[in-house]
């Protein structure tokens, strides 16, 4: 297969996903002004939409990232970080979203009939999309197809101080 057809695949699937990922966060946000919320709260099938939501803009954003970078380039160890950091916090998202269900929340007793949806539980989430978007600055940084890293200024400056 050539690139071109590839490339072009790879960039009506980050748009499909893109679309799927903002559908996802419509269904878990606008669940109460459609009549969808049917008990109080934040509830385990809106965890459930903005989670998937969220998965599909975090693969979007980083096949719309790799279409960025020139074709043939070589992966270089902070484009991997990144994607690793990215990941790490879509499962720390995840965790978080889904800690009363995995029974480590703040509510797992049988005497809330729901999952609670905390500020512990919110301040996790967003610690998960902090790390997602750390790693696709990092992803998207990287060096390409130049012959170092974009914090190459990094070691430079720990070279100069140990001359």
């Amino acid at each position: 297969m050539n690139e071109h057809l590839t490339r072009r695949i790879r960039k009506i699937s980050a748009i499909i996903l893109l679309l799927f990922g903002l559908i996802g966060l419509l269904v878990a946000f606008g669940a109460p002004w459609v009549g969808g919320d049917l008990t109080p709260g934040f509830g385990a099938l809106q965890m459930l939409f903005l989670m998937i939501g969220l998965t599909c803009l975090t693969a979007a954003g980083f096949l719309l990232l790799n279409l960025l970078r020139p074709v043939g380039a070589p992966r270089s160890l902070q484009a991997d970080v990144g994607a690793r950091l990215a990941a790490t916090g879509l499962v720390f998202a995840y965790v978080a979203g889904f800690a009363d269900l995995l029974g480590i929340g703040t509510h797992p007793h049988a005497n809330y009939p729901r999952p609670f949806m905390g500020w512990l539980q919110i301040s996790g989430i967003v610690l998960g999309l902090c790390s997602i978007v750390l790693g696709m600055i990092l992803y998207h940084t990287s060096r390409g197809n130049r012959p170092a890293s974009s914090l190459q200024f990094l070691l430079d400056k720990e070279e100069t101080e140990e001359s």
